[in-house]
């Protein structure tokens, strides 16, 4: 069942990734992941506030979020520090790159959280996993080659530094969710990371944007930046049911959830009309060839 819910999450994300995207081109990133959290924030403010008026209820519809100790908001808020400044990066990388550059960087996280995995519980790779890395890092090698075809230079462009760094975060937050879900409740989880993220991306936005916001790009309304906190609140609430299966596994949930990279990879071939489509969907093929693999290894 959790594979399952695993394949709605991976197509939840793929839909976000578009949304993102269509709404940072030519936009202020800032205030668009601002609005696209607060967005996110309608849901979560309900399910606190009816859970401790009105806890029946709120437990016959399974939106119920208990109480957590001073300890597990913590956790949380240090899980809305690593995530937000995934996002951050992302959200920059994304405004300035191809998206059919940054769907295969990001399809890789998988194996950053798999080595995470290794490091933090000693464990060891055994021959599936090794062909699936050996895959994966052949053809990341072979597309970042492309885009020196487009004038993307992997060594030096900024933009992809930033990327790779939103992603390798990204496995760092997949780690730690798999530590507090299985401690904290999932909803309480997703509940309370969104609306820390919320306080403080606000700090951020009005420290570092609105006071230069006429020297940097403008922000301009889309009917797409909501969409963005709506469905990743969707995907996030399919991931963590998904996680509290105690038979789940975050190395192949990993890999499932971000395969949904291919939808987004898609929309920006026929829709964007960026260039080297067939070379770049090859390596895509590959990388997530490889994902498969350390997911098969891993179960």
């Amino acid at each position: 069942m959790w594979g399952i819910l695993g394949i709605v999450t991976a197509v939840l994300l793929g839909i976000y990734d578009i949304f993102k995207k269509v709404s940072l081109n030519n936009n202020a990133v800032l205030p668009v992941l601002l609005v696209s959290v607060a967005t996110s924030s309608l849901f979560f403010f309900p399910v606190v506030i009816g859970s401790r008026l009105n806890p029946v209820f709120f437990q016959s519809i399974n939106l119920y979020a208990p109480k957590i100790s001073p300890v597990q908001h913590l956790e949380i808020f240090a899980k809305s520090i690593i995530v937000l400044s995934s996002w951050i990066l992302a959200f920059f990388a994304i405004k300035h790159l191809p998206l059919t550059v940054v769907s295969p960087i990001r399809a890789t996280e998988p194996l950053w959280t798999l080595i995470g995995a290794l490091i933090i519980f000693s464990e060891k790779l055994n021959a599936p996993q090794w062909i699936g890395l050996t895959i994966t890092l052949s053809f990341f090698y072979l597309f970042s080659t492309t885009g020196k075809l487009e004038g993307i230079n992997f060594k030096k462009n900024k933009w992809i530094f930033l990327i790779i760094g939103a992603t390798l975060l990204g496995s760092a937050s997949g780690l730690w969710d798999k530590f507090i879900v299985r401690e904290i409740d999932r909803l309480s989880v997703q509940v309370w990371s969104g609306i820390y993220q919320l306080l403080i991306l606000s700090i951020v936005v009005a420290v570092f944007w609105y006071p230069t916001r006429k020297k940097t790009t403008p922000f301009q309304w889309r009917w797409t930046i909501p969409f963005i906190g709506i469905f990743l609140v969707f995907s996030d609430f399919v991931y963590f049911y998904a996680l509290s299966y105690p038979e789940s596994l975050i190395s192949v949930l990993s890999g499932i959830r971000r395969s949904g990279v291919v939808i987004s990879f898609i929309f920006a071939a026929l829709f964007f009309k960026e260039s080297n489509i067939l070379k770049k969907g090859l390596y895509l093929a590959g990388i997530i060839t490889g994902v498969l693999f350390m997911a098969l290894g891993s179960n």
